[in-house]
């Protein structure tokens, strides 16, 4: 569907953060994974995170979904093979993850991760890479470091290497699956750590079931080295916080027009990467006011541009395009070139669409020179839920915008457009 975007006045009440994405993931792969029945307090149902639970249920985990809460059977780590190829559609946190899962099966066994056209495009070589290292066979079925994925179970541990600067969810895969391998595991992350707040998010998660593990920087910002033995999750009564990324539209939008608005759900010590978004909109100019639980916005909608790196937050680089697109002055974007292997090429895919609604943008490889001020047209969302809802916000400013193939917001934030509506009236 096309998704006509007209200007709004302001931006007032108060609004419910929905549940994390990445949290949701973790969760209900950690919970799959544990002894026991876990109580998962209001989880996201998305498309993405539905993917994931799905999966772990071809994987032997028994899940009963309630609008409020999830209640799962774990496995103890007994996973089973499918009796098919798992299709977890536009995914990559699902299939990057639970394709070291999906090597603590029993050996000899096989399963396949699929994905649609996009996931099918996702780089895995340097996951397939550490977990062969730790004697797991795992293979590109085109042989081109993409899905499809097929995995035999056996997953030996020992010690392996990954780059810290392509993917966390490389890094987050092999720490969840690690408790279940034979041998201890010790993953050593060279080089710079980029998107590292994910993988705390990872660590407080199976934390919270019981997984010990031993963390060690060696005092050297270049390296950073994690050690989990084996063992069992356990599980546990898990409340799922809002989502920082979801809520970073809300946020944008308050920030960007006369506002006043209390959004709830959102948590002051959250370790989610994108909490940054509250420090980036008082830079600009708004008035922010932060609880224990929830965030207090007000703006008059005048807003000035800065230069910012988004290495550790990279899922904000539209939301923070559109930002400073609307702000005045230029800005310059850097540290995001491993937003160009996310559903799509997002660095790219942003220049092109600001360029097509007016805005002067220079695109370089890790970021965007952003100035100018947007004027309207037709913006192509290229299937990608947060282009889609980072386009919407701006529309909201400045109108005349038509966004084409909108309904994949679905993908993180089901009901974005009743949430928008509710703070736009």
């Amino acid at each position: 569907m096309d998704l006509q975007v007209e200007k709004v006045d302001k931006v007032c009440g108060e609004i419910k953060a929905p549940a994390s994405k990445s949290y949701s993931h973790r969760a209900f792969i950690a919970a799959a994974l544990a002894e026991g029945q876990s109580i998962l307090r209001d989880p996201l149902y998305s498309e993405d995170t539905l993917a994931t639970l799905q999966a772990c249920e071809k994987l032997g985990a028994l899940f009963q979904r309630f609008p409020d809460k999830c209640i799962v059977q774990g496995t103890a780590g007994y996973i089973r093979t499918p009796e098919n190829v798992i299709d977890v559609k536009n995914s990559g946190t699902s299939v990057r993850i639970l394709s070291s899962v999906a090597a603590i099966a029993p050996r000899a066994n096989y399963t396949i991760f699929t994905g649609d056209e996009s996931l099918r495009t996702r780089p895995m070589q340097y996951l397939i890479n550490a977990l062969t290292n730790l004697g797991v066979t795992i293979v590109s079925s085109q042989n081109n470091g993409t899905p499809p994925i097929i995995v035999k179970g056996g997953f030996d541990g020992g010690k392996t290497d990954i780059k810290g600067n392509v993917s966390s969810q490389f890094i987050s895969s092999i720490l969840m699956a690690a408790p279940y391998a034979k041998r201890p595991v010790t993953l050593n992350v060279k080089g710079k750590f980029v998107s590292k707040p994910y993988v705390n998010m990872t660590l407080s998660v199976i934390s919270k079931f019981g997984i010990d593990f031993e963390y060690d920087t060696s005092n050297q910002p270049e390296y950073s080295s994690y050690y989990i033995e084996p063992q069992t999750y356990e599980c546990t009564d898990y409340t799922i916080e809002g989502d920082y990324s979801s809520a970073s539209y809300m946020i944008a939008a308050a920030a960007l027009l006369k506002s006043d608005i209390i959004i709830k759900n959102l948590y002051e010590d959250s370790m989610q990467g994108d909490k940054v978004i509250v420090d980036i909109i008082r830079r600009m100019g708004a008035e922010v006011e932060v609880s224990e639980t929830e965030i207090h916005i007000k703006s008059d909608g005048n807003l000035k541009a800065f230069d910012i790196n988004l290495a550790n937050a990279p899922d904000l680089l539209p939301t923070v395009a559109i930002l400073m697109a609307a702000a005045d002055g230029s800005s310059t974007i850097t540290g995001v070139e491993h937003a160009r292997f996310k559903e799509t090429d997002r660095v790219h895919n942003c220049a092109a669409e600001l360029a097509s609604v007016g805005v002067d943008v220079e695109e370089f490889q890790d970021g965007l020179k952003i100035s100018g001020k947007p004027t309207g047209g037709i913006v192509n969302s290229y299937l990608d839920h947060r282009m889609v809802m980072a386009f919407y916000v701006l529309g909201l400013k400045i109108g005349h915008i038509t966004i084409q193939d909108a309904a994949c917001y679905d993908v993180s934030f089901p009901n974005f457009l009743e949430v928008m509506d509710q703070i736009t009236q």
